[in-house]
């Protein structure tokens, strides 16, 4: 089993993966404040939890968008388990060229977002991975990683509508069952959800023009269930919605 670690701004998913399936998934917050021993606490406490054995863990990779904790993480996964996680980087040995003015600016989520989507969908592919922020990255019909877009993600937009404005409050991220809403929160709601939905939408529409033929899209992420239901992308014929 290898220990897989993805370190958003947010949160910080933690999983038991090997070939064949997926033993658990876990999300701790990601605060910097935290120590490496207070990390390997949480992460000592999940393998309990999930019953996995540290001696079945062969293995260990991490994958982060925030690098002043890339230390603190190797070193409370290296005390729990004895194993020191491989970092994923613009370095690292994927199989998949990346085609960018500067290859090492590319986020690492966005890489193995990439390379895991490639081995499992037909090229090219669109994958949107809906966090903190929002990112698509495309993979071209030969493999190759030629580019994407950061956007807002769906809980920053919300947070930002509420934070400047004096009379709008602080929600829950819900879909509504109408666009047209009949109250404050409902409006909101709408506004947020199928404003970003018809952007994503607008946003592959443009990306299938330059690719010129028709993308898979896959849809991952802690807020891809808000959006990949009402998208319209979600119900095409060659789109795989939340991997």
């Amino acid at each position: 089993m290898i220990l897989a670690i993805d370190m958003g701004n947010t949160n910080t998913v933690i999983g038991g993966i090997d070939e064949k399936k997926t033993y658990f998934i876990e999300r701790v917050t990601t605060d910097q404040n935290r120590t490496a021993t207070e990390y390997a606490v949480s992460i000592k406490n999940i393998l309990e939890m999930c019953d996995i054995d540290v001696a079945d863990i062969e293995g260990a990779i991490l994958s982060s968008v925030v690098p002043p904790l890339n230390s603190v993480i190797l070193t409370a996964v290296e005390k729990v388990t004895g194993l020191r996680p491989l970092l994923v980087g613009s370095g690292i040995k994927t199989g998949m060229n990346i085609l960018m003015d500067n290859p090492k600016s590319v986020g690492s989520d966005q890489i193995v977002d990439a390379v895991a989507a490639s081995h499992e969908h037909p090229l090219p592919l669109i994958v949107i991975d809906m966090g903190t922020a929002t990112t698509m990255c495309v993979v071209d019909k030969h493999g190759n990683y030629i580019g994407g877009i950061i956007l807002p993600g769906l809980k920053v937009s919300l947070d930002s509508l509420s934070s400047k404005t004096a009379q709008l409050p602080y929600i829950s991220l819900e879909v509504p069952d109408r666009v047209i809403g009949k109250n404050t929160i409902d409006c909101m709601r709408a506004g947020i959800i199928f404003g970003n939905v018809d952007m994503i939408d607008g946003i592959i529409d443009r990306m299938e023009q330059e690719l010129g033929q028709p993308p898979t899209v896959v849809a991952t992420g802690r807020d891809s269930p808000a959006s990949s239901p009402p998208c319209a992308a979600t119900k095409s014929s060659a789109t795989t919605p939340c991997c």
